[in-house]
């Protein structure tokens, strides 16, 4: 059988008793419309947005608005923290002039507007604007307690020699630690001994914390130890000597005189920079923890040296909550730390407040001559803190020796830091730093 030609069409044979298939039908599309292979109706319109669609773009619409929002909001978010941190870091605010409900104090806002003086004299820094001034360096011989300095060791003889066995008219003062006299050592320097009671528990445990913490440091306004003695029992410290009393004993025994107004400007400013260094310029920081009158301690020029360290602490920021026994003098003590123990450089600056109450006031900090409620000094000042800053009257407040001999612009600086000092919440107190500058 041979086969058709190529091209050449085959024929098909349908049989009679079927019909035969329908013809091709051919569509013919436009010629603008190419022909892909997709039968698609072109007069076909598209079908009218149904109400489903309609909710889903409104739906975006109001998605894409909230996400802004929140975006916005998460930016002003940082930002205050941001700016919250720097505050507080930078500068302590005052309380709102109506006080707040965590601050027992309600110490209100005070815009003062006078020109600060520059850092010479007896006046140093800006006055107390609604923000404190950033802390400073109060001193430029910073001293690591890291860095030690090495101090003479006496022997017992070496000081009983210096005070006369401790001849008693050579007695300075005395204490539960023990005694002081006043001594002489061979190469004709004064010093102050300081001779812890044998037996003592608390001198015993006073002994080694003092020679760490005062041997390792050295300030302008901080009594030095100039050496220490162990023999057998007996513990002795022996410091410079300062000349011209206490504190407590110009403002509250001595008679018939009293310091005057620029002396106590002087004395603030001295230990507030002494106690700056000992919190902001050691590291790591020292807390006091006895800061009073009594322990500060003036030269033959009112200059303020803090003495005693017996209870001193060295303290690492990285010591979130330390507490420990407490200790220090009634009167002076801060309320966290009386009620819990809980240790922080704020202990320090309370006490220090109480100070400048008594610099103020000329009171001391418990009369035991008022038998009611106002005994105490802080309880007795705070409603005359208050009413003096608002209508810059002190008659009421200030010690009646000092008459009207006083700056009222000074007092009203003095003022105003006592009241922040002593705070009854410690994270509202200023750094000693602070207290510094605008004292």
């Amino acid at each position: 059988m041979s086969s058709p030609p190529p091209g050449a069409a085959l024929a098909t044979t349908t049989p009679p008793s079927l019909p035969g298939p329908p013809s091709p039908v051919v569509l013919i599309l436009p010629p603008s419309i190419p022909d892909n292979g997709t039968r698609t109706a072109a007069a076909t319109p598209p079908p009218p947005p149904s109400n489903s669609t309609t909710l889903v773009a409104l739906g975006m619409g109001i998605g894409i608005g909230g996400a802004i929002v929140l975006v916005c909001v998460g930016i002003f978010v940082i930002w205050y923290k941001r700016r919250k941190k720097r505050l507080r870091l930078g500068g302590f605010a005052y309380a709102p002039s109506q006080g707040s409900k965590d601050d027992p104090f309600h110490a209100p806002q005070y815009p003062w507007q006078h020109p600060a003086s520059p850092p010479s004299g007896n006046i140093i820094g800006e006055p107390p604007n609604p923000t404190l001034p950033l802390g400073i360096s109060s001193q430029s011989q910073s001293s690591s307690v890291d860095g030690s300095t090495k101090k003479t060791t006496f022997t017992f003889e070496e000081l009983l020699l210096a005070t006369k066995n401790f001849a008693h008219t050579n007695l300075l003062g005395q204490g539960g630690f023990g005694y002081v006299h006043k001594g002489v050592l061979c190469d004709g320097k004064h010093v102050a001994i300081k001779q812890l009671k044998v037996g003592s528990g608390q001198g015993e445990r006073e002994f080694q914390p003092e020679v760490e913490t005062i041997s390792r440091v050295h300030h302008k306004h901080l009594v030095s130890l100039v050496g220490h003695c162990i023999s057998g029992i007996q513990r002795l410290l022996v410091y410079e000597y300062v000349p011209n009393n206490t504190l407590e004993f110009h403002l509250h025994e001595k008679e018939n005189t009293s310091i005057n107004w620029a002396t106590r400007m002087k004395i603030a400013l001295g230990s507030a920079k002494g106690l700056a260094y000992l919190h902001e310029d050691c590291k790591p920081k020292i807390i006091h923890r006895d800061i009073k009158s009594s322990n500060i301690l003036l030269d033959e020029n009112f200059e303020a040296k803090v003495a005693d360290f017996g209870l001193a602490r060295l303290y690492s920021d990285n010591d979130t909550h330390v507490s420990t026994r407490v200790m220090g003098t009634f009167g002076y003590l801060a309320p966290e730390y009386a009620l819990t123990g809980k240790l922080t450089d704020k202990l320090d600056v309370f006490s220090y407040g109480v100070v400048l109450l008594e610099l103020i006031t000329g009171r001391r900090p418990i009369d035991k001559s008022q038998h009611y409620l106002d005994d105490n000094i802080i309880d007795w000042a705070r409603p005359l803190l208050t009413q003096a800053l608002e209508n810059g009257d002190f008659d009421t407040l200030v010690d009646p020796r000092l008459q009207t001999e006083y700056d009222s612009v000074e007092m009203t600086r003095m003022v105003a830091c006592a009241s922040l000092c002593v705070r009854h919440f410690a994270r509202r107190r200023p750094r000693m730093s602070q207290v510094y500058m605008f004292c």
